[in-house]
């Protein structure tokens, strides 16, 4: 916790290198030094202005008094028997959130959080039993992956992007936006558009400008063939049902060979029968797309069951008849609440 009369000094972190290079010129220093604290901020992780030695002391001084550093803490790392780590982080105002790194071959994909909590209240996620507290700001957003590159052994390896973790990243449009230009800033981190995605629960308009304001992947949790079950399952769906989400969606604009991907969680007796894949396949007959099937991880009190392996593989076998790429994608980290729709941000999990 910091004290209140720190809290009235902006947060570098959330600064774009353009709003940085302003803020230095307005104190009189030349606009590359804005380039030079946005290394040390983000490729060396400082976390204090007495560690940015190519800067005077008398600038550092000046910018300590005008200034402050700060990003999400590591409060504790869980880890999954399938390598999958969660981590627990606590943010200026004492709030808790959490992100994800998930193996892969050769590197490491961090899933990180946009809000602490969710207001989208869909039935299926453990985190939207938590309620909604407030959108992150672009340093908290930014400051999970800074945090975890920098602290977890496995940090140095991450070089892809999603922003599925706990909150809708659409609700938080401009500082989810913020925080994609900082990340991709060739004096920050200097990440590729190509290994970011951002994942929404279909905010229709969010996606048509998004698709406007920058070109990233693009994740729909769709998750139903129907309005009627969609409306049952995702509450977002009764103001913006499947005709108008999917009309955005093809405005969304995925260059080259990429495509846009629709995510589909199946729950048994709810979405993950034959029918529902026929119907599935009907709706997304014009839609340039690939699918990601996954079973629905159960959590204690959950009213929702996973299908039968059976099940599951005869609804991707439709899907794949029908010239639809499906992938199953396996969980990770369900042991430790780590998988989709599992995360919660509550300290003791």
């Amino acid at each position: 916790m910091i004290k209140s009369a720190e809290k009235l000094l902006p947060n570098l972190l959330d600064f774009t290198l353009e709003e940085l290079e302003e803020f230095i010129a307005s104190s009189g220093k030349e606009k590359y030094r804005a380039r030079q604290i946005m290394k040390w901020l983000h490729q060396s992780g400082s976390a204090s202005f007495d560690t940015m030695t190519t800067l005077s002391r008398d600038f550092r001084e000046k910018l300590s008094a005008s200034a402050r550093i700060y990003r999400p803490e590591i409060v504790k790392i869980q880890k999954s028997q399938d390598g999958t780590q969660k981590a627990l982080l606590r943010l200026e105002d004492g709030l808790f959130i959490e992100s994800v790194l998930i193996p892969g071959k050769s590197h490491w994909t961090i899933c990180i959080s946009t809000q602490a909590g969710c207001a989208m209240g869909c039935e299926f996620c453990l985190t939207a039993r938590q309620g909604f507290n407030r959108n992150l700001t672009p340093a908290e957003i930014v400051g999970q992956l800074i945090t975890l590159k920098h602290k977890a052994p496995e940090g140095t390896a991450i070089n892809n992007i999603v922003m599925m973790g706990m909150g809708e990243p659409l609700s938080n449009y401009a500082n989810t936006l913020k925080s994609i230009q900082i990340l991709t800033c060739d004096f920050g981190l200097g990440m590729s558009n190509r290994r970011i995605t951002v994942s929404t629960c279909g905010l229709a308009p969010q996606i048509v400008q998004l698709g406007k304001d920058i070109c990233i992947n693009l994740a729909v949790s769709l998750n139903a063939p129907d309005d009627e079950t969609r409306n049952q399952l995702m509450p977002i769906n009764k103001k913006y049902p499947l005709q108008t989400l999917l009309d955005a969606c093809k405005k969304y604009p995925m260059p080259g060979r990429r495509l846009l991907t629709f995510e589909y969680i199946l729950i048994d007796g709810v979405n993950s029968s034959r029918a529902d894949a026929d119907k599935l396949a009907a709706l997304l007959k014009d839609q340039r797309c690939k699918l990601n099937l996954i079973v629905f991880n159960e959590y204690p009190g959950s009213p929702f069951k996973s299908p039968s392996l059976k099940d599951v593989e005869a609804f991707q076998q439709i899907l794949l008849d029908r010239h639809f790429t499906t992938m199953l994608r396996k969980s990770k980290g369900s042991d430790i609440l780590a998988a989709c729709g599992q995360l919660s941000g509550a300290f003791g999990t």
